[in-house]
């Protein structure tokens, strides 16, 4: 879970970016993805940007950026190798739509920007097998939970998937969690993967470092979305010009289990 020093970013030059946007693999890709026809757009873009070195990534990326398909923007630059720009690898649209509820709920930006990347890459129609919905990915049962906690007037199940709703319901529960977890981010990470109760369960019966925590969920998915939520936290905190912190003082340490029983309520 190391982060290393961030390399001084590179910036694609706007002659680069054109010469992306006049091929016809990424312009296929793009209308394709206008269509809505998702699946056919990425298999298109992932062949076209196949042979690229690291600036045409990053200019492919900014093709992507700009018209809002943060996921490719996201991945195509994670793929470079020895030139980065870790601004592309880590977007954070709907900063306006998101800053005040932060505010309201009183919930760390570089965390919850670093939970919904790994949660969706910022799809705002994303939906999962297990019927997961919208950039911080609820369940309907937990979104319809959460807007009769919140009085949500007339909420109906299509609203998870509007950016406004999802992100009012999604930073509710969020902060819901992480209260019910000793206000700690890693607990309430984990919470919100795999549910308060099994998050609270995995706590020993003394102290533990965040670090151990972590590795030593029992869960494989959770234990590497876990690693990655906290590890985009890092990168995003950077991004921001927020105060600097390590990544052992974000993951501080967890609190051993307590006798109090944790209510059980409903599970993203």
């Amino acid at each position: 879970m190391g982060i290393g020093a961030a390399a001084a970013p590179y910036k694609v030059a706007t002659d680069e970016i054109a010469a992306i946007e006049r091929l016809s693999g990424i312009r296929r890709a793009l209308a394709l993805y206008r269509l809505n026809l998702r699946t056919e757009a990425t298999r298109e873009w992932a062949w076209a940007i196949r042979d690229f070195d690291d600036r045409r990534l990053l200019a492919a990326a900014e093709v992507a950026r700009r018209a809002g398909i943060y996921d490719r923007a996201i991945n195509t630059a994670d793929k470079t190798v020895l030139h980065h720009d870790f601004s592309l690898r880590f977007l954070a649209p709907h900063r306006d739509a998101l800053s005040g509820l932060l505010k309201q709920q009183e919930l760390d930006e570089a965390w919850v920007y670093g939970l919904i990347r790994q949660e969706s890459r910022f799809i705002t129609d994303a939906r999962s097998s297990a019927g997961a919905m919208g950039l911080m990915q609820l369940m309907p049962a937990t979104a319809k939970w959460v807007a009769k906690k919140m009085g949500m007037q007339k909420y109906r199940k299509t609203l998870i998937a509007d950016v406004n709703t999802n992100l009012k319901l999604g930073t509710y529960y969020l902060k819901h969690v992480l209260t019910l977890l000793d206000n700690q981010p890693l607990l309430a990470s984990a919470a919100y993967n795999a549910g308060p109760r099994r998050a609270w369960q995995w706590r020993d019966e003394k102290p533990l470092e965040g670090a151990i925590y972590a590795e030593t969920i029992p869960f494989n998915e959770t234990r590497d979305y876990v690693k990655k939520v906290m590890s985009n936290s890092m990168y995003y905190a950077s991004n921001f010009g927020h105060q600097t912190r390590t990544l052992s003082q974000r993951l501080g340490i967890v609190a051993p289990k307590s006798a109090a029983v944790i209510v059980a309520e409903e599970e993203k």
